[in-house]
């Protein structure tokens, strides 16, 4: 009766650590995803900020048909998903967005968005 307790305790022993591990891993993953979904958010967000400077009247404010001007907000440019940084052409604009998590390679979170007076795109960068 001694062994088979003892054995009902190895095997319970082993059966919460490889569940604790599952919940490790999985946790990491939806971690990684979730600041990936939150980078291409920031991105789309800044991306509708610029067309809206592009579309805006240079006596308002605005950049009157073009995006010569226009820089992140500096409350903007790092947030809790990541940092931006932008780089201005008179009719697109690309923007960086490096996020927070680590990939399962290792390296930092990258996407990058593409605006244009009509669209935004976002691709994986990295």
């Amino acid at each position: 009766m001694g062994q088979q307790q003892l054995l009902l305790i190895v095997l319970g022993v082993i059966v919460v650590g490889i569940a604790v591990v599952v919940g490790i891993n999985l946790f990491n993953a939806n971690a990684v995803s979730s600041n990936r979904d939150g980078v291409v958010s920031d991105l789309n967000n800044l991306g509708a900020m610029a067309q809206q400077y592009y579309k805006k009247p240079g006596s308002m404010g605005g950049g009157g048909n073009t995006f010569t001007g226009w820089t992140i907000p500096t409350q903007l440019d790092t947030t809790a998903n990541g940092n931006y940084a932008p780089s201005v052409s008179a009719q697109t604009i690309t923007i960086q967005g490096y996020g927070t998590e680590k990939n399962d390679a290792g390296t930092t979170i990258q996407h990058t968005a593409t605006v244009s007076p009509t669209s935004i795109t976002v691709v994986l960068t990295q």
